[in-house]
């Protein structure tokens, strides 16, 4: 399996959805992600990693509200709540969905 930006980015243009899932096998789940102006992304049952692609802006988490720019990978728990705010027309994101439903046990 390969995957590419240009090919998740021209998939994810064709579609009507800011995200598109990409691959998936076990518990792991990709997806390519790229909203437009607004992230309006409500939280999720499974841990999540973002790899940013292009782009900056703000990550909030919970009450945490941190810069990211392109290169840079973040993590959202299961459950909490985070979006992308501010973040530049540019912005797009790998998304790696992985473990079981309410998250990893730490």
């Amino acid at each position: 399996m390969r995957l590419t930006v240009t090919n998740a980015l021209k998939s994810l243009a064709s579609h009507d959805q800011p995200f598109r899932e990409i691959f998936s096998h076990g518990s792991l789940t990709v997806e390519i992600y790229q909203p437009n102006g607004v992230d309006l992304q409500q939280p999720h049952t499974r841990d999540e990693l973002y790899v940013v692609i292009s782009g900056s802006g703000y990550f909030v988490s919970g009450d945490a509200r941190t810069p990211f720019e392109a290169g840079e990978v973040l993590f959202a728990l299961a459950g909490v709540v985070h979006r992308f705010e501010n973040f530049s027309d540019d912005f797009a994101t790998w998304v790696f969905f992985y473990g079981p439903e309410g998250g990893e046990k730490s």
